[in-house]
């Protein structure tokens, strides 16, 4: 098994990896926010045409732009993650709905002994003001299927603010390209038997634009990545797995308790 000892640098170096798509006007709401002490930046983007670029470039000199190959939040993380260098990963989203002022709780909680760290909106000092009664009912219900079927006690699921050690890649093999990437790595970090633990986070309302979520096809694209993940299915349209050259396998999973931040409880 990994550990969290395999980093490279004391203290760690941190990699914050944004997807991009016409996210020009909310960037200055995002970017200047993640802290100094942050690694590096890597921006994502899939061709947009509101000066996205130019705008992360404007706002955080240091920013690391890659120009997305594929289509999808999920393959725009998959090629972050690729190129990342940190020691730790976070995953954050560009629309403002995510705080960067948490990363330092979520680094916190790594550097405490965990092994994967995800937000939840439904922990005591987390909350959502963008979840409809028919989004957060979809959300337990397969949060529910998820305890079900491969154990834990995560409070939520579809929610996308991780953070964990680069070392576990290997472990958490991402190979989906859409929104259930949060999903399954959520779910393989639970089979491979890594520690994981919650923290709490407040999701807020995108500021400009639409959603790139689409509730019924997303949620359908979740429930058969559990389904996929229950049988050991490889998705057919992942395209980008040389890196993680050590899928899990049912013999090698370790049996571990399921952990919260002790702080929420």
């Amino acid at each position: 098994m990994l550990s969290t000892t395999d980093q490279k640098h004391n203290p760690p170096w941190v990699s914050v990896v944004i997807p991009t798509l016409n996210e020009a006007k909310n960037l200055p709401y995002v970017l200047p926010r993640i802290p100094d002490w942050v690694h590096e930046i890597i921006l994502v983007d899939g061709h947009s045409t509101d000066g996205t670029v130019e705008i992360a470039q404007e706002l955080r000199p240091d920013v690391k732009v890659e120009l997305q190959q594929g289509k999808g939040k999920g393959d725009a993380l998959r090629q972050g993650f690729e190129v990342a260098s940190g020691d730790i990963i976070i995953m954050l989203d560009a629309d403002g709905s995510t705080d960067p002022s948490e990363i330092p709780a979520f680094v916190g909680l790594l550097r405490a002994g965990a092994d994967f760290v995800k937000g939840s909106r439904f922990l005591q000092g987390g909350g959502t003001a963008d979840m409809p009664f028919y989004r957060r009912l979809g959300n337990w219900g397969l949060m529910t299927l998820v305890r079900l079927i491969f154990g834990g006690h995560y409070s939520d699921l579809c929610y996308g603010y991780n953070a964990f050690w680069s070392c576990h890649l290997p472990r958490l093999h991402p190979d989906t390209n859409g929104f259930e990437i949060e999903t399954s790595l959520n779910v393989r970090a639970l089979r491979a038997g890594l520690k994981v633990m919650e923290v709490p986070s407040f999701e807020a309302r995108r500021i400009y634009g639409d959603s790139h979520l689409r509730t019924i096809p997303d949620g359908w694209r979740v429930l058969t990545t559990i389904l996929r993940e229950r049988l050991q299915i490889k998705p057919q349209n992942s395209v980008r797995n040389e890196r993680y050259s050590l899928p899990y396998d049912d013999d090698e999973v370790i049996k571990k308790p399921f952990e919260r931040d002790p702080m929420s409880l």
